[in-house]
């Protein structure tokens, strides 16, 4: 969908996503007009099943390192990994300020400790409003399954710029008040000449359940049940924590709390005075043993499955704490993200062999999404009625079920704009195009402590490593006889076990001589060329033999 204006302006407002589009992470967005720079979050995402030891996926910043002299600041939505994960990497190669709400920040601040990294970070409540440059960001209250989100209202040369952050419409949230309704409406009269808006939930019909259903389905269970509990929810969703400690409470029951960013969140959240704990509630993880069952609740990290999780080492029995046994009740708090679905299954079917009673939400009320589906995001549009209109946050099918959404609605279709990671929207006043330029934004792998040195022929390799394994041939020449000094010796790893397939070992060697023998006769001595022919034919055997492509590795050493 793309609409050609034949009014230009002399200097247009640039909209250029970096990260969030066709994808769920990794959200960035950056509103660029003439020397000032606007970036919208900055988060990260986790690797897929295919990016073999990656850690995170965060964004590219190579234009935003380009542009760096023209950035403002940084203004976030929300607390969450895909919204605030990359900000300790961008740090590291641009110093911006970072503007968002007390909760978010308290998030944030803990992430650059564990990088050992400061920021100027400055607090926004709801209503605030933030002068950057050339752009007047305001902070509006917002609902979503982590406390204190906010959407932003930015004013531009080009007119007003709506992002809708990460939100669902609760009317009746847990520890704070609604959406504020009354703003976005006015915002809406007033006039919005572009909205940005989540896509996540676009196709699902009807609306978000509010969070006070799961209250009341985990008040039932803790009231019926005699064992001890484990929760596993997402460490960033204090409103659910809230719940799960306002029911142990009410049936008498400790709290304990397990895995390293539960604990971070959990201390943040009472600090800041988000989380409300009674004296004498939350106990050591590691002093829960002389607690009777029946009057113990512990809150666990874990729920979609991560391998070095609490409640993952706790289904392995590597957890040092905790030990699951037969009547333990285990509910996971959380819907499996896409793709985690088979790990989340195999954390539950090692639960319940050793006797667990899993409780997950395909069979209870016990998780809520925090993005709105398709009835909600109709309210939002019918609130902010903006002349433009640019779903973001999701895969190319959210994306593209929001566009019918707005259509539906009567927006018309040259008005709506799906773009790519690297698009740039062009907004005037009076116009909006997708213009033919293309920014930088190819995801960037961390690997340990490496970030964007493992790109994807380093994966394609690991790939072909996982698949078929490794063969190295080792030989000593000497060049400028053209003899072979000793081996070639031939090493396996991941292909077959040598010992058992001596044989097929003793023919490959048999070969590779003769290929370095003939090699030799041919006067070919660039080690390069040597190494292909090896290569090759190498390759064509093993396969004839094997039905096999393993990585071939030579290594030829000089005498």
């Amino acid at each position: 969908m793309r609409k050609r204006s034949n009014k230009r302006s002399s200097t247009p407002l640039r909209v250029i996503p970096i990260g969030g589009l066709n994808e769920i992470g990794k959200n960035i967005t950056v509103l660029e007009y003439k020397d000032d720079i606007l970036i919208i979050d900055c988060g990260m995402s986790f690797p897929e099943d295919e990016m073999y030891g990656i850690d995170i996926v965060i964004p590219d910043f190579s234009y935003l390192v380009k542009n760096k002299a023209k950035i403002k600041g940084i203004i976030l939505t929300h607390g969450h990994e895909d919204h605030i994960g990359a900000i300790p990497y961008f740090l590291k190669q641009i110093n911006a300020p970072i503007y968002g709400t007390r909760l978010t920040l308290g998030l944030v601040e803990n992430k650059l400790k564990e990088h050992g990294i400061r920021a100027k970070m400055n607090t926004v409540a709801h209503g605030d409003k933030v002068q950057l440059g050339v752009f007047t960001a305001e902070a509006i209250r917002s609902t979503h399954s982590v406390a204190d989100s906010i959407c932003w209202c930015i004013e531009t040369p080009a007119g007003r710029v709506f992002h809708t952050g990460d939100f669902k419409v609760d009317y009746t949230p847990i520890g704070g008040a609604p959406m504020d309704f009354a703003r976005l409406a006015e915002l809406g009269s007033k006039g919005v000449q572009l909205m940005l808006c989540d896509s996540t939930n676009a196709t699902r019909p009807g609306y978000s359940m509010s969070e006070q259903t799961v209250g009341i389905t985990l008040e039932n269970i803790f009231r019926n049940s005699e064992t001890r509990i484990i929760i596993a929810t997402f460490s960033s969703n204090v409103h659910r924590v809230q719940r799960i400690i306002d029911n142990a409470v009410k049936v008498g029951r400790k709290v304990a709390i397990s895995g390293r960013s539960m604990v971070n969140v959990v201390n943040i959240s009472m600090e800041l005075g988000y989380l409300k704990v009674p004296a004498n509630v939350l106990v050591d993880i590691n002093k829960t043993k002389n607690i009777p069952d029946k009057e113990l609740v512990i809150i666990t990290t874990g729920s979609q499955g991560e391998p070095m999780s609490a409640l993952s080492r706790m289904a392995s029995a590597d957890h040092k704490a905790i030990t699951i046994k037969k009547g333990d009740k285990v509910i996971l708090s959380s819907s499996p993200v896409p793709g985690n679905e088979k790990t989340v299954s195999n954390v539950v079917n090692k639960l319940f062999e050793k006797g667990a009673d899993v409780i997950y939400s395909d069979i209870a009320d016990i998780h809520v999404s925090g993005h709105a589906c398709e009835e909600e995001l109709k309210l939002m549009h019918s609130l902010i009625r903006p002349k433009f209109f640019m779903p973001v946050h999701g895969e190319y099918r959210h994306l593209k079920r929001h566009a019918q959404i707005a259509e539906s609605l009567g927006k018309d279709p040259s008005d709506i704009f799906i773009l790519e990671n690297g698009n740039v929207l062009n907004l005037t006043s009076n116009s909006a195009e997708i213009t033919n330029e293309e920014v930088p934004a190819q995801a960037i792998y961390v690997d340990g402590l490496g970030v964007g040195d493992v790109g994807n022929i380093v994966l394609r390799d690991r790939k072909l490593l996982s698949e078929s394994g490794l063969i190295i041939v080792v030989a000593a020449i000497n060049r400028s006889s053209g003899t072979i000094c000793s081996g070639p010796d031939i090493i396996s790893r991941g292909f077959v076990y040598v010992r058992e397939n001596e044989n097929l070992i003793d023919q490959a060697r048999k070969l590779v001589t003769k290929t370095l023998e003939r090699c030799c006769e041919e006067n070919i001595k660039d080690w390069n060329a040597l190494k292909g022919a090896v290569r090759d034919d190498l390759r064509g055997f093993i396969y004839k033999k094997t039905k096999r492509s393993p990585v071939i590795l030579p290594i030829f050493l000089e005498v």
